[in-house]
């Protein structure tokens, strides 16, 4: 679910007429997703997304994410381009809620990824990387050490409740990263969430990347590392060293990582890894059920953490090897 405001068809023409896009031929409400309320619309210029933007995003930081956006499509990067209202803004009210109207990317997110699918979001993650270095907005990270930390505080006291002795293992793993969590690497802006629902294709073709939302400035090599967490476990939750190799292999054929950043990828995929997994985590404990946010289960975010905790090399994860 993830329409959390519906919207009428009388409010939706009254909003369009801001826009040259021509007369509203049709829309429906978009089941994926889970922060914000997004729409398919067909008008008589093509198809768009309309985005209203919910509570969890800062209206302030819309700006930086649209922006992001116009900069990266300027790159030639493939991604969504806002598209601008008659008075030149990009940022719209609908429903009671700012809003957005976007260009439609085609194609389709990949449910089972495949090697190949793997090397060219490392080829794109390495691009947008590269892209951005000009960028001259910013925007912190909300979602990095001290971020985590405000999520434990929330979740701690019923962690166990989850998963036996979890409380045990995430305060060593505070401890852990707090004392060696790389700053000095090289950073700008990042997507922060390159999942697979957020990477278009046709066929083996990357199409499109889209969801800018938790974009911020960070670690490029961080980046990468929520990548090798998103992309490359298998269903029975197994790292997959080919596409882990092919991943690498395919960022670094674009933007070659420095030694520093080899040596702390490992640290940094444990630490997305306890990102996500307390993300997860606190909503999992903090919101009830039935509430219109999409809960997602931890479970499988802390068995990528316990695998992330053995790893010493980033050689362990193919890098090298292609």
């Amino acid at each position: 679910m993830a329409v959390y405001t519906d919207i009428t068809e009388g409010e939706l023409e009254a909003f369009l007429k801001n826009y040259d896009v021509g007369q509203l031929l049709s829309y429906k409400g978009i089941a994926e997703g889970s922060e914000n309320s997004n729409f398919l619309l067909h008008t008589a210029s093509g198809a768009y997304i309309l985005t209203l933007y919910e509570k969890r995003v800062d209206a302030a930081d819309l700006p930086f994410f649209l922006g992001l956006m116009d900069h990266l499509a300027r790159k030639g990067i493939n991604c969504p381009l806002p598209v601008h209202r008659r008075d030149g803004a990009v940022i719209g009210k609908i429903a009671g809620r700012p809003a957005a109207l976007i260009t439609f990317l085609e194609g389709m997110w990949m449910r089972r990824p495949t090697v190949t699918h793997c090397r060219e979001v490392g080829k794109a993650l390495a691009g947008m990387h590269l892209a951005v270095a000009d960028f001259p907005l910013s925007r912190p990270n909300a979602l990095s050490v001290e971020g985590w930390r405000k999520l434990w505080d929330g979740a701690r006291p019923r962690a166990d409740e989850v998963e036996p002795g979890l409380v045990a293992e995430v305060d060593a793993d505070f401890a852990e990263l707090s004392a060696r969590w790389p700053s000095d690497l090289p950073s700008g802006v990042i997507h922060a969430d390159l999942f697979p629902d957020n990477v278009f294709f046709l066929g083996d073709r990357l199409s499109g990347v889209i969801d800018f939302y938790f974009a911020c400035n960070d670690l490029y090599a961080y980046d990468l590392a929520t990548c090798l967490n998103a992309w490359c476990f298998e269903k029975d939750h197994a790292f997959n060293l080919t596409k882990g190799t092919a991943l690498l292999a395919g960022y670094q054929s674009v933007r070659p990582l420095t030694a520093a950043e080899k040596d702390a990828l490992p640290m940094l995929a444990r630490g997305s890894a306890l990102r996500f997994m307390l993300t997860r985590l606190y909503d999992w404990l903090t919101i009830p059920d039935g509430a219109l946010v999409q809960k997602r289960d931890p479970f499988e975010y802390i068995r990528r953490l316990r695998f992330q905790r053995q790893i010493r090399s980033a050689s362990e994860y193919g890098l090298g090897e292609a």
